[in-house]
């Protein structure tokens, strides 16, 4: 009876030791909709993974699977990662958004952190960040740079976050230079090297000296580059391998310390649904470095509007600002609320062209 009373506490000590390493070690998944290696979005998600790993080392395992299409297998990539013991999945693309509310709703008590989207749950969180100040900055220096007057933009989806990047970038542009035109090619994809170098050289034949971009691969730089005289900016990471140019500057999308500090909710076991947007101000949207090819005044002034647009001293879409059909949006002074700008489906005065339906 000893002997079995003694194995049997051994087995429970055991047992016990063991479930408390498996309690220390929090699961973390990613869902990416581009290649780790794509140079932009999915490549600073993934540093973000990193970083996670980094913060928290084995205490943490985290696992990912990239290119991802927004549909039926983002929810079957979701579960899958569900029934191999993750405690907290990112998912990290706009479409990925009903996907996670429907795998959520199976797993409630995983937690789940959806980018750029607007649909939470009691198990699911929204996250994004304000790239609408980076296109501000952006449009500052490209209205300032252009010689043609024709400034071209590679937009990916027409949803809210990437009409809301070409009206504060548009305005910007305007507000330097009066003579600006926007010509806006839809690529209708995420990440696609092919059709991304296509709609730059699209654009560069229509007289484009600056491209700005909405989509997630260097081919637009390579085309601008191959083009010898065309500005561009990195989008979501600094792509400074094309620097000092063809690209001047760009915005960098800075994820880890939200998500080292949602990982650790969950260790904490303080987690709990949040919809966070931030910007420069916080750290989440960032200015990569403006290279000598802009000039001195210019980068200058490019440097001030973002530690305005960082202080909260100065918003990006201030009044007075009309709609694209001449109808009043914002009065002189007044900013827009964010939930205009989460909701955003409308072109500003100056803009030609229709959104895609």
């Amino acid at each position: 009876m000893k002997l079995t009373s003694l194995l049997a506490s051994a087995a429970m000590a055991l047992g016990l030791a063991t479930g408390a390493v498996a309690e220390d070690k929090t699961k973390v998944g990613f869902v990416y909709v581009g290649p780790v290696g794509d140079g932009g979005w999915t490549y600073e998600h993934n540093k973000g993974r990193l970083a996670v790993e980094e913060q928290f080392g084995d205490k943490v395992e985290t696992v990912y699977v990239e290119s991802v299409p927004e549909g039926p297998d983002a929810e079957r990539v979701m579960t899958q990662m569900a029934l191999e013991g993750a405690d907290l999945i990112f998912t990290t693309s706009f479409g990925y958004m009903d996907p996670t509310i429907n795998v959520a709703k199976k797993f409630p008590k995983v937690k789940f952190e959806h980018a750029t989207g607007y649909k939470t749950a009691p198990n699911v969180s929204v996250y994004s960040a304000r790239f609408y100040e980076g296109r501000a900055v952006q449009g500052h220096i490209a209205g300032n740079m252009t010689k043609s007057n024709i400034i071209g933009y590679i937009g990916s989806y027409p949803i809210p976050e990437v009409i809301r990047g070409i009206n504060s970038a548009f305005i910007h542009a305007r507000k330097v230079n009066p003579d600006v035109q926007f010509k806006i090619v839809w690529a209708y994809t995420w990440f696609d090297p092919a059709k991304e170098a296509d709609a730059a050289k699209v654009l560069i034949e229509q007289g484009a000296d600056v491209i700005l971009q909405h989509t997630d691969s260097t081919a637009p730089q390579a085309a601008a580059q191959a083009a010898g005289n065309v500005v561009t900016f990195g989008q979501a990471s600094d792509m400074s391998e094309y620097a000092p140019f063809p690209r001047v500057s760009s915005i960098i999308d800075d994820w880890a310390p939200y998500y080292i500090a949602r990982t650790q909710a969950v260790m904490d076991g303080t987690w709990e649904t949040a919809n966070t947007w931030h910007g420069i101000g916080e750290g989440m949207v960032a200015i990569g470095e403006i290279s000598d090819a802009v000039p001195a005044d210019v980068k200058a002034e490019a440097l001030a509007l973002k530690a305005a647009l960082g202080d909260g001293s100065y918003h990006a879409f201030t009044g007075p600002l009309k709609k694209q059909d001449g109808s009043d949006w914002l009065a002189d002074g007044e900013t827009a609320d964010d939930g205009t700008l989460a909701g955003m489906n409308f072109y500003v005065e100056g803009l030609e062209g229709d959104i895609p339906q």
